[in-house]
């Protein structure tokens, strides 16, 4: 193995340069090997100058920093790419490309660091003979195969101390606190984090909530004397025999963007009489400093990757089970998305505790 490439592809996550790092330091003093940053997601292998050395000084400094020195995009699937032809748009196939591109770079292995859109991409291209290693990557933490995503942590901190800020303005002027966070259809984010944070009810994507419910553990606690309550929702939360709501329609290339339920949960709520202000988390979840256990855990996919790389598993995707980071078939980990246990511990602890789920 002399030559590696690495990539970041879809949304950005806290630790995506923690990973980048840890490739890069663990391929060139461990196996001597050259590395290679692949700029943009896929884009990079066609783009020009899209594929530029990595040493050791080229990582110095970055494993505090979120983001990702090499950038990404998620909307860079190379086997649908929306164009511009004749003054229409198309959605073509650029992966013969890529393909292409790789093969003439002369690369042995290329780490692909994404979530499940991202690695589902890698997966294809490995079937077509691309030797590709995953590194699971999202703060939803919806990927299958592991127990934990990089960068889940770190939102989940950034949710929590939100719900905590929220907290202290809802009792102060006795209102509705009605914060929407991300996770698309998984309720990783809203749960723990509301559960964390105090939230008195968490709707989320696996648990369709009816509005009366809602209302109904807003009510009994001001008749209880508390006259302020906490809402964390789930972006993918929906209504029972209701729909997820979208800010953004979908097409053959840009998923939909979900995005609007908080509102909707925040007008009901209003509407049945009591006080109510919504926040919108969005995009401050992805940003900024990654916590020590997204470093940490982001370093030990990263320095797995490359030993797996080295030991010619392709197709595989690095993984934490049991406090152990292992390898699995890439097709095994996408088999089934990753979603909330509706009827683990975790969902029984908070109903045990007082919360809602908006169901009951």
């Amino acid at each position: 193995m002399k030559r590696f490439a690495v990539l970041t592809g879809g949304g950005d996550a806290p630790g995506l340069n923690a990973v980048i790092r840890a490739v890069t330091k663990t391929a060139i003093n461990v196996y001597g090997c050259e590395l290679f940053g692949v700029l943009d997601g896929y884009d990079g292998f066609i783009a020009a100058g899209g594929v530029i050395p990595l040493d050791l000084s080229a990582v110095r400094g970055i494993l505090p920093r979120g983001g990702t020195v090499l950038g990404t995009a998620n909307r860079g699937n190379p086997f649908a790419r929306k164009v511009v032809k004749d003054g229409k748009e198309v959605v073509i196939d650029v992966s013969d490309e890529i393909i292409a591109a790789i093969n003439n770079l002369k690369m042995d292995a290329v780490i692909v660091i994404g979530g499940d859109g991202t690695l589902r991409i890698a997966m294809e291209l490995c079937e077509r003979g691309v030797p590709v290693i995953g590194v699971p990557k999202t703060i939803d933490n919806d990927v299958g195969g592991t127990e934990v995503t990089f960068g889940f942590d770190t939102a989940l901190m950034i949710a929590t101390e939100t719900l905590d800020r929220l907290h202290t303005t809802a009792e102060a002027h006795h209102r509705v606190m009605v914060l929407e966070l991300m996770g698309r259809e998984a309720g990783f984010i809203a749960l723990h984090s509301g559960v964390s944070g105090g939230a008195d009810v968490i709707p989320i994507p696996e648990i369709p909530f009816k509005f009366e419910s809602v209302v109904k553990k807003v009510r009994e606690r001001v008749q209880r004397g508390s006259k302020f309550s906490l809402l964390a929702v789930s972006e993918g939360a929906k209504p029972l025999g209701g729909q997820e709501v979208y800010s953004r329609s979908g097409d053959a290339v840009y998923v939909p963007r979900l995005g609007g339920i908080g509102q909707e949960v925040g007008e009901y709520i209003e509407d049945q009489g009591f006080e109510t202000r919504l926040t919108v988390l969005g995009h401050v979840q992805r940003g900024g400093t990654p916590t020590a256990f997204d470093r940490w855990l982001a370093t030990r996919y990263g320095a797995a990757a490359v030993r797996t790389a080295a030991a010619s598993r392709f197709g595989h995707m690095v993984a934490l089970r049991d406090a152990k980071v292992i390898d699995i078939p890439l097709d095994e980990a996408l088999a089934t998305p990753k979603r909330v246990d509706v009827n683990g511990d975790a969902v029984i602890a908070a109903r045990g505790i007082g919360i809602s789920f908006g169901d009951n």
